[in-house]
């Protein structure tokens, strides 16, 4: 059986983790573990291993369940319905330990039992806007499905797999062997039936005896309103077809945003930066805002200063887990401008010698020409 490594080990954080700390660690591995970017021996099974712990760390009733009992103990990984227990969690006592040692016993795997097929992940790109509002779609991909010839049988239509006459349908044969302490019985994979238990005499010639075949599969796909980058989706049973009946794995759809020129985010909170005028700034006015919504009208108060910021409520995302809307942070700069004309420049420093100050200002051409035009 596979040891089930702890979830907090996996990705590298502390118990006392916060959602963003581990949220961040699970896209950082997801992403140096992705099996299309890394190419590294063991970097398929460690990005299994990533997802399998962040499932448990991200939901809160398997992460409380988790942290009561600590050990996963011997239950199907973090994707598995954990549930806490005594000794069990170790297999069926001493005729499975023996088993671990020596093999036989009760503790073999029934090579007929339904399991679930494997998951499959699906990387979707959206726009800022797209991430910010949801929208409604259909995704293409390829996975192996059932034999629509054979119905999964693997066998040719109108026949059945038979039991193995050798293993009797345990898909293990027993071995006996000499050894200093006296003979023991072990147990090795059928050499007839390969470990399956059963024998297609017959097989179907669309899937040639595996039950499968690989298929272009479409499904709908709605993405809620306020994903961000690096955020996955669950899509129950759109993974790969099972075996012996087992149901089909899940699909995992990980969303990949792109950045706004215009607009910065953080969750359901949006930043955006403006600049006004001097004019603007001093005696203060009415502007228009760009919003994901839409542009908005903000009253800039006489005497604004460079760097203020204002809320604009509701003008935000969704928030993902929850009603309602982020806001919306609008940050004022006052731009200084540039390349003046005479007036602007004469009114500049009328405003100037009000003002009680004296600047001693850059000279323009036309001032330079005037005191040549004296001499």
């Amino acid at each position: 059986m596979a040891e089930i490594r702890d979830p907090y080990e996996v990705l590298g954080v502390s118990k006392d983790a916060s959602a963003a700390e581990i949220k961040k660690a699970y896209r950082r591995l997801s992403k140096k573990y992705h099996p299309d970017l890394n190419k590294e021996p063991g970097a398929e099974e460690k990005f299994k291993q990533v997802n399998e712990a962040y499932e448990i760390l991200s939901d809160p009733q398997k992460k409380a369940q988790f942290d009561q009992y600590g050990s996963m103990g011997g239950q199907q990984g973090f994707g598995g319905n954990y549930q806490g227990g005594g000794f069990g969690d170790f297999g069926g006592g001493f005729e499975d330990i023996f088993s671990s040692f020596f093999g036989g016993g009760s503790g073999s795997r029934n090579p007929n039992a339904p399991r679930q097929g494997r998951d499959l992940q699906y990387e979707m790109d959206l726009t800022f806007e797209e991430a910010v509002f949801g929208k409604k779609t259909s995704i293409q991909y390829t996975r192996e499905a059932l034999c629509k010839t054979c119905s999964g049988s693997g066998a040719k239509p109108g026949t059945s797999p038979e039991t193995c006459s050798h293993c009797g349908g345990s898909g293990f044969m027993r071995v006996k062997r000499a050894t200093p302490l006296g003979q023991v019985v072990t147990q090795q994979e059928c050499e007839y039936c390969h470990g399956k238990g059963k024998i297609i005499k017959e097989k179907c010639s669309t899937c040639h005896g595996s039950g499968h075949t690989q298929e272009k599969h479409e499904v709908e796909v709605s993405i809620p309103a306020g994903v961000e980058d690096g955020n996955q989706m669950r899509l129950q049973g759109q993974g790969e077809a099972g075996q012996n009946g087992g149901p089909y794995g899940d699909l995992y759809i990980v969303f990949n945003v792109a950045p706004s020129k215009i607009f910065k985010r953080d969750g359901a909170q949006i930043y955006f930066t403006m600049p006004i005028s001097f004019v603007q700034a001093a005696l203060g006015d009415e502007v228009d805002v760009k919003t994901v919504h839409g542009d908005v009208k903000l009253k800039i108060p006489a005497g604004t200063q460079s760097g203020t910021v204002f809320r604009l409520r509701g003008k935000g995302a969704p928030f993902l887990r929850g009603k309602g809307t982020g806001d919306e942070e609008v940050t004022v700069t006052v731009a200084t401008p540039k390349d003046l004309n005479q007036k602007q420049r004469e009114a500049l420093k009328a405003f100037a010698e009000a003002s009680g100050e004296k600047v001693r200002g850059e000279e323009s051409l036309f001032d330079r020409f005037k005191k040549r035009a004296k001499r």
